[in-house]
């Protein structure tokens, strides 16, 4: 019988190597590829000027954090490459490590080491602890999934694909720059 991972596995990884613990087994990943990087920092970085809330402005905007920490219920611990919560709903970010309320959006940038796990192990937790939305996204093949949840299910709303700018949900109101997210693919 395999042992728990627990969350000390996770504190006891070296720097390199991300951890998550996924129906109660330690999946360890290496650090993402630079273009892996690239996609989803470039994502983020146009986004969040988008959905900040603005000053004065006392509900919504978005909170939008790179490689956040979820610690979800039955003790599933995951790690996203983005994760998107409305303010109504977080409005104070957490001090501690571990962000308990599960996001509305989140974001899984596949690499060949995560893209069985993002898809197969992970989209159906996130699916369980109430995201609305989820895009998966390969930087390899140019390409970015949308999906909105339905009860415990997940739905393709669209694909978009190439360097064309893009409008996707739940961020419509941001026309994506999709050459800059793939730039380093030529």
């Amino acid at each position: 019988m395999r042992r728990r991972g627990t969350y000390e596995d996770i504190e006891k990884l070296p720097e390199h190597l991300v951890g998550e613990l996924i129906d109660g087994e330690l999946i360890v990943s290496p650090r993402p590829r630079p273009r892996h990087s690239l996609a989803s920092s470039e994502l983020g970085a146009q986004i969040i000027p988008a959905v900040r809330r603005r000053r004065g402005d006392p509900t919504g905007g978005w909170w939008i954090l790179d490689e956040p920490e979820l610690h979800l219920a039955h003790g599933d611990v995951l790690v996203p490459d983005l994760a998107g919560w409305r303010r109504e709903r977080l409005p104070v970010l957490p001090e501690e490590v571990g962000i308990t309320v599960a996001p509305d959006w989140v974001c899984e940038v596949l690499s060949p080491s995560t893209a069985r796990v993002d898809r197969i192990r992970k989209l159906p937790i996130y699916a369980k602890n109430g995201v609305e939305w989820c895009w998966i996204v390969d930087a390899s093949n140019e390409t970015i999934e949308v999906l909105r949840r339905e009860g415990e299910r997940w739905i393709i709303e669209g694909t978009v694909g190439g360097r064309e700018p893009a409008r996707l949900a739940p961020f419509a109101e941001v026309e994506l720059d999709l050459a800059l997210v793939w730039e380093a693919g030529g």
